[in-house]
């Protein structure tokens, strides 16, 4: 409306309301380089490294596909 007092909340964009956190949803249990790899048949626990996810990784042990601990 024209000569208004200007206290209207508007439609237009950039308002920066968003509480978006990534295409993964931020942090979740398991994510980022921390934490370790553990392998479900013998229980053995090694670090994780970064941008290896640990079901790529094998037990030095006994061999079997290691999983997120």
């Amino acid at each position: 409306m024209p000569g208004g007092n200007g206290t209207g909340l508007g439609t237009g964009r950039g308002m920066g309301r968003g509480g978006g956190r990534g295409r993964m949803g931020g942090n979740r249990a398991g994510s980022g380089p921390g934490g370790s790899c553990v392998c479900p048949k013998c229980k053995l626990c090694v670090p994780h490294g970064a941008g290896v996810p640990c079901y790529n990784v094998k037990c030095p042990k006994c061999g079997t596909k290691m999983v997120r601990g």
